[in-house]
């Protein structure tokens, strides 16, 4: 059975479950996901999987409760939800806090990807022809010893249903391209990166484009390899888009999410440094940072119009002017925690209860060019790409690791160096934020895990090029 269920059919298995239930829910998931990879010229991976089927939602008691089937029967849905009254019946006893229906609101309404051309007419073989091109742009030398070149197209159907009358329907276009060449010599080897990810159909398989970033990836890491280590010392810090993407998921996303603050996550994922009274007066960085959550940006990967429970989605600001106002909360976090939050509540897939989770938080654009921001250094370093990371379990502390590094004297770019890191402490380290870049560039992920049992669930993350001052910085020799 697919997501586009008959309403009839949904309300009839509501129906059932409502003779024992003070409210119920249903939610049907279809997702289908390709995979292809190129290494070296060769093809490394081709596969397709799908995956469906419903989960059964309960209130008894105060109580919220769920059970999964990959059975979408009448029987099949009425056997998940009679598993799903007893277990919460039982665990009602022993509830953190009784919950009423107001926490599933009565909405109704449709969500579609922003594409051109829908994933489902695109052919596998123009991605394969894709990866291939990019992955034999990437042979310029003998040193490029690995060149790979992947691409993920993923199509998801959604529909939730409840006995309060709640009706959505949303489908999902979503593709993840990574690009990557490793360059050695000796005991040395350096690796450069690209990836574009979001939700988009065809018109992302653009093999001129795929060809001109191979192309720049194989000659930064080659020039990477011929590059002295980066210096250590405190020193100012320009962070392109593609690195404030884990800058931003790492030290604001997760510390942000209501059940961390609360403690529900703490034997697994992690506390927060963030407690309950901060919101509102903790000064979290300086007055150039404001973050925004914002699940309606066009093409932003995780943009929706509903999140799990329900609750229409809509921008929001979480820390204005450096001051932190919102978490990254669901109505039923807001309703134990009494702070506000964002329709974050989400699931990863048909058999996971949703939790809170990050969708799209965006630093906000500022009024520099990046040249202005360069300007601003006279001994510094700029940093592009992720490649290692290390943060505390009340993502408080951490240590961060980049693909490129570019000096900075006198307000000039200079020399290019490899293994650059930074470190810092979260609130001390966005209270150097001194300047922001106006072109705000988005990145995401399909890969953030959470929750136990573990959910992987996919988050976006735009922000121009920022510049702070005073980090410390250090180099691989260090």
């Amino acid at each position: 059975m697919r997501p586009q269920q008959d309403f009839a059919f949904a309300q009839g298995a509501l129906a059932y479950a409502r003779e024992s239930a003070e409210w119920a829910g249903l939610r049907y998931s279809s997702e289908t996901t390709a995979s292809r990879c190129i290494r070296n010229d060769m093809p490394e991976k081709n596969e397709t999987s799908h995956d469906a089927g419903a989960m059964c939602e309960v209130l008894v008691e105060g109580h919220f409760g769920y059970a999964a089937t990959a059975d979408t029967s009448a029987q099949g849905l009425q056997r998940a939800f009679d598993r799903a009254i007893a277990t919460t019946r039982t665990a009602s006893a022993y509830k953190a806090y009784g919950f009423t229906p107001e926490q599933r609101p009565v909405v109704t309404g449709q969500y579609q990807s922003a594409r051109v051309q829908p994933l489902n007419a695109t052919c596998l073989a123009d991605i394969t022809d894709c990866l291939r091109a990019a992955s034999a742009a990437m042979q310029g030398s003998d040193l490029v010893v690995n060149r790979s070149a992947r691409a993920m197209t993923v199509q998801t159907e959604l529909a939730y249903y409840s006995s309060s009358g709640t009706a959505i329907h949303q489908s999902f276009d979503m593709v993840n391209i990574e690009l990557a060449a490793t360059a050695a010599q000796g005991l040395e080897s350096q690796t450069r990166t690209w990836a574009h990810t979001g939700q988009f159909g065809g018109e992302a398989f653009d093999r001129l484009r795929w060809v001109a970033q191979a192309q720049r990836v194989a000659a930064e890491a080659l020039e990477l390899l011929r590059a002295d280590n980066c210096p250590t010392g405190a020193m100012d810090l320009i962070l392109m888009p593609d690195q404030m993407m884990l800058q931003i998921h790492e030290s604001i996303g997760h510390p942000l999410e209501l059940d961390r603050i609360l403690g529900d996550e703490r034997n697994y994922a992690g506390w927060s440094f963030v407690k309950p009274a901060d919101f509102g007066v903790l000064r979290y960085g300086s007055p150039l940072m404001n973050v925004s959550f914002d699940p309606g940006v066009r093409h932003e990967l995780a943009s929706y119009a509903f999140d799990d429970a329900g609750n229409p989605a809509r921008r929001e600001l979480l820390i204005e002017g450096g001051v932190l106002r919102r978490g990254l909360g669901s109505l039923e976090s807001q309703q134990r925690s009494g702070l506000p939050g964002v329709a974050n509540f989400r699931s990863a897939s048909w058999n996971r209860a949703p939790i809170d989770r990050m969708a799209n938080l965006n630093l906000e654009p500022g009024q520099s060019t990046l040249d202005e921001l360069i300007g601003q250094v006279e001994n510094g370093v700029l940093m592009s790409t992720n490649r290692s990371w290390s943060i505390d379990d009340y993502r408080n502390k951490f240590q961060f690791g980049c693909e490129r590094g570019q000096l900075i004297r006198n307000g000039k770019l200079a020399q290019v160096v490899r293994n650059p890191n930074y470190r810092g402490v979260t609130v001390d380290f966005w209270s150097r934020l001194a300047g922001v870049g106006k072109e705000q560039v988005a990145y995401g992920t399909p890969y953030c895990g959470k929750g136990e049992p573990s959910q992987v669930i996919r988050v976006g993350h735009a922000s121009p090029a920022c510049l702070f001052k005073g980090v410390q910085v250090f180099g691989g020799a260090a």
